[in-house]
C-alpha cells in the first residue's frame, strides 16, 4: 500500500503515536463535554454519573460494532423533555434516586428499540424501517422534540418564576442569557477553522460563566468544600411503566440522525483513505444495523447506572472530519479519559454551579436546532407538502405534540384518568396514521 506523505489523517483502524493520542482524545472529551453534561443539569441525573457513562457506553459501541464505526455516545437532547417529564427536574437540583430510577427503566426499553430495529434492518434491509417510519413521521418528532423545550428555555433563560401568583424575571439572568446566546452563535457562525471552530458551544458557556462570576453569581466555596476523589453516585432502574411510554417512543426519531451521521463518516473517511493512497475501502455507510444496536446497548448501559439516554455526537463527527483523525483508538482513549474524569468532584462541582441563565441561554440555540434538523430531514428526503396523506401525518404529530407539550402540565395529556406523554403520544399517533393511510397508497 502507498501512502501520501504530504497528507495526515488517521483511518479508523489506525493508531497515533502515544502523545498525540492522548491529545487528540482530549479534543473529543473538550467537544462532547457541555452537550453532554448539559443534559444532565436539565434532567436532574448528576453530572458524575452522566460522565462516567459517557465514557462506558462509548466503551461499548466500539466493542459492539468491532471498531468498523468511528462515533462518540455522549447524552441526547432528544430525551430531555420525556425525561424531565419523569424526574420534575429543576435546572442544576438532583432529582430523587427514585425519580431517576424509573426514567432509567424508560431508557432501557427506549434502547430496546433501537437494538430490535438494528436486528430488522440487518435481516429485511433498511428499507423496512423507512417504511414504517418515513420522513414524514420521523422529521415531525424531530420537530416537537425541539420546540417543546422552547418554553423550559425561556423561562430559565430569564430566571422567570411565579411566586404566590406573581410573576418575575432576573435581570442579571436576562443578560448573562443574552450574552451567552449571542456569544455562541457568532462563534458557531464566524469560527471555522482549528480547533476553535470545533468548540463553540464550550466558548459560549465560558463567555456566560465568566459574566455570571463578574456579576456574583457563582459560590466558590461550594465547589471545593467537597473531597477531591469520590465515586460517581449509582441508581439501579426501577419498573415504571408511565416512564416507558414517555421514554421508549423516542428512540424512532433518532433512526434518521444516526443514518445521517454514516452517510457523513462514510464520505469523510473513504476521502481520507483515498488522500492517503490506500486501497482499502471502508463499507460504513451500509452499518445502520450496527450503529442502531450500538446505540442500543449504549442507552443501556448507560441507564443501568444511573445515565440518560445517549446519542451518537455530531460534533465528534465534525471535529474528525475537519482534523481527518477518525482512528476509534482516540475515540477508545477519549472514553477512558472521560471516566477517570468523573471521579474528580471539584470538577463535577464546578460544572453543576454553572447557571441556569447559561445553560438555557445555549439552549435557545441547541434545541432550536433540533427542530430545525426535524424540517432537514423533510426537505432531503423530498417530502410533498402538498400531498394530503403527508399533510395529515405531519399536521397530526405537530399539534398533538406541540399542543400536548404545552396545554397540559407537564406534557402529560389527560384523557379522563390517563395521563398520555405528549410526544409518545403524537409519535405513535403518527405512526398509525401512517400505516392507515399507505393501504390508499399502495391500491391507487
Amino acid at each position: 500500500m502507498s501512502t501520501n506523505q504530504t497528507f495526515t489523517g488517521y483511518l479508523p483502524d489506525e493508531k497515533p503515536s502515544f502523545g498525540k493520542l492522548v491529545l487528540f482524545a482530549v479534543q473529543q472529551i473538550l467537544v462532547m463535554f457541555p452537550a453532554t453534561v448539559m443534559v444532565a443539569l436539565l434532567t436532574g441525573f448528576h453530572v458524575s454519573t452522566t460522565i462516567f457513562a459517557s465514557g462506558l457506553a462509548t466503551l461499548c459501541f466500539l466493542f459492539v460494532t468491532k471498531g468498523k464505526i468511528p462515533l462518540y455516545y455522549g447524552s441526547s437532547f432528544s430525551y430531555i423533555s420525556a425525561i424531565v417529564g419523569i424526574t420534575g427536574a429543576t435546572y442544576g437540583e438532583v432529582a430523587p434516586d427514585i425519580l431517576i430510577s424509573q426514567a432509567q427503566f424508560g431508557i432501557i426499553m427506549s434502547g430496546l428499540v433501537s437494538i430490535i430495529a438494528g436486528l430488522v434492518v440487518n435481516k429485511f434491509g433498511q428499507d423496512k424501517i423507512e417504511k414504517f417510519l418515513p420522513a414524514t413521521v420521523t422529521g415531525s418528532i424531530a420537530i416537537i422534540i425541539g420546540l417543546s423545550l422552547a418554553g423550559s428555555a425561556m423561562t430559565g433563560a430569564l430566571g422567570y418564576q411565579v411566586v404566590d401568583g406573581v410573576a418575575s424575571m432576573d435581570m442579571k439572568s436576562a443578560i448573562v442569557a443574552i450574552v451567552t446566546l449571542t456569544s455562541t452563535i457568532l462563534f458557531s457562525v464566524y469560527l471555522k477553522k482549528g480547533i476553535l471552530g470545533q468548540v463553540p458551544i464550550l466558548m459560549g458557556i465560558l463567555v456566560g460563566y465568566g459574566l455570571s462570576i463578574a456579576l456574583g453569581m457563582i459560590d466558590f466555596g461550594s465547589i471545593f468544600s467537597q473531597p477531591v476523589l469520590q465515586a460517581p453516585h449509582i441508581t439501579l432502574p426501577s419498573a415504571n411503566w408511565k416512564a416507558v411510554t414517555a421514554i421508549m417512543p423516542i428512540a424512532i426519531a433518532t433512526i434518521p440522525e444516526s443514518t445521517a451521521h454514516l452517510f457523513q463518516l462514510d464520505i469523510y473517511v473513504n476521502n481520507v483513505a483515498k488522500m492517503k493512497n490506500s486501497k482499502k475501502r471502508y463499507d460504513i455507510g451500509n452499518r445502520l444495523g450496527s450503529n442502531l444496536i450500538g446505540d442500543g446497548v449504549g442507552d443501556i448501559v448507560s441507564a443501568m447506572f444511573g445515565g440518560p439516554a445517549g446519542t451518537n455526537y455530531g460534533e465528534n463527527i465534525s471535529t474528525m472530519a475537519i482534523t481527518n483523525n477518525f482512528s476509534v483508538y482516540v475515540l477508545g482513549t477519549a472514553a477512558i479519559i472521560t471516566m477517570l474524569i468523573s471521579f474528580v468532584s471539584p470538577l463535577s462541582a464546578l460544572v453543576s454551579s454553572i447557571p441556569s441563565a447559561v445553560i438555557n441561554g445555549v439552549g435557545i440555540y441547541l434545541f432550536g436546532v433540533i427542530g430545525a434538523q426535524g424540517i432537514a430531514i423533510i426537505i432531503n428526503k423530498g417530502v410533498d407538502l402538498f400531498d394530503a396523506r403527508n399533510l395529515a401525518i405531519i399536521s397530526v404529530i405537530l399539534i398533538i405534540g406541540l399542543g400536548g407539550s404545552f396545554a397540559f402540565e407537564g406534557g402529560m395529556i389527560l384523557i379522563g384518568t390517563w395521563e398520555l406523554p405528549a410526544i409518545a403520544t403524537a409519535s405513535i399517533v403518527g405512526i398509525l396514521f401512517n400505516i392507515l393511510l399507505s393501504f390508499k397508497k399502495e391500491t391507487e
